[in-house]
């Protein structure tokens, strides 16, 4: 009886691993001359084929503008990056600037203490040479 039941998930299982999800990939017409394969492989196949011609086209497009082309280029995209930055105004710099000065003051402080603390009590430990 086990047996019977145990087949009997079997074929389910192999009926569920043998039917095609569809992700809307796949319900385009393909070509003709490509091979139509479960789980899209024909399509995921030209993706990739796309992608490694757009990739050399642009690696020798890149290729091609040379050290100062390419400095030019990176710094039209850094000016054009700074653009988006919102600034501060002298209001909001200045309150910043105060909240971190007072920040490192105090963190300095608390270093100093366990500093001191933690000298005096190696000394201590180990007792003073001196």
């Amino acid at each position: 009886m086990a047996d019977n039941k145990r087949h009997g998930e079997d074929a389910d299982d192999d009926r569920l691993n043998d039917e095609v999800v569809s992700d809307g990939a796949d319900d385009e017409a393909t070509d003709a001359d490509e091979p139509v394969s479960r789980g899209g492989t024909a399509t995921r196949e030209r993706a990739k084929a796309e992608s490694a011609d757009s990739r050399s086209k642009t690696r020798t497009d890149a290729d091609k503008v040379g050290l100062f082309g390419r400095v030019a280029r990176f710094i039209r995209e850094v000016v054009a990056e700074l653009r988006k930055v919102i600034w501060p105004t002298r209001k909001e710099l200045l309150t910043y600037t105060t909240v971190v000065i007072a920040f490192v003051t105090v963190m300095l402080t608390i270093v100093a203490v366990f500093d001191f603390a933690f000298a005096k009590g190696v000394l201590w430990v180990f007792g003073n040479p001196s």
